[in-house]
């Protein structure tokens, strides 16, 4: 079958298969489900030579899934497949380009990050390809425009091309907390909180960060939990 240049030249339902169609065939795009009967879509990457094709992740929804391929810079789609957001994916894939080490990595942190259930590492596009850093090592990200500068323990920064409200969606649940418009701090890495109107912040690397008075009461109440 044919349309917009797409054509499906196989399906297979298990691991074993899949290898064998994809030998066979030589895709340049598979859409590969997670779970599947002997195994997992891992597991099948595991015994395939790299660079492998394009991969599109299909995924059932639960909240978790979503964050870690979210945070893993993976393309998926989501059960029941929408026609609509399907055409988009794969509209996607013909407008982008990237080179197999950037998907390799990224696939890298949504292993770990699925295997693992903890969301363990960012993957992030940068001028130069993918750079994967331990979500525990952030210390704050902060707006820029349509950009947002994120800040590593080792003082090293990294300027991405995602909103800071894309970052604080993806860390919703974890150790992050968007105190303000311009940032989000990892809570774990504040020194002290000092009283004002909405405060201020002093971070482990004395940086000083406003507490937006409309977030003050809702900051307050996560430090107390951690």
């Amino acid at each position: 079958m044919r349309e917009s240049g797409v054509e499906v030249v196989a399906i297979a339902s298990t691991v074993k298969s899949a290898i064998e169609e994809i030998k066979k065939n030589k895709p340049e795009l598979i859409f590969l489900d997670i779970d599947l009967p002997d195994g997992t879509g891992f597991e099948l990457l595991a015994q395939l030579q790299q660079p492998w094709p394009r991969i599109i992740f299909v995924t059932a929804y639960n909240q978790y899934a979503v964050k870690a391929f979210q945070i893993s810079a993976i393309d998926y789609i989501l059960k029941p497949v929408d026609p609509e957001l399907l055409i988009k994916a794969i509209e996607k894939v013909q407008q982008q380009v990237e080179t197999p080490d950037s998907q390799s990595k990224k696939i890298a942190a949504l292993t770990e990050n699925t295997l693992t259930g903890k969301l363990n590492k960012m993957a992030l596009p940068t001028q130069q390809g993918i750079q994967l850093v331990k979500i525990d090592e952030i210390v704050r990200l902060e707006a820029d425009g349509n950009y947002t500068t994120i800040f590593l323990k080792n003082k090293s920064k990294h300027l991405v091309s995602k909103k800071i409200k894309e970052f604080e969606s993806m860390l919703e649940n974890t150790c992050f907390f968007r105190i303000h418009q311009s940032h989000i701090v990892n809570l774990q890495l504040i020194d002290r909180y000092i009283k004002g109107e909405g405060g201020t912040v002093i971070l482990e690397d004395n940086t000083e960060l406003e507490v937006a008075r409309r977030r003050k009461d809702d900051f307050l109440k996560r430090i107390t939990q951690i």
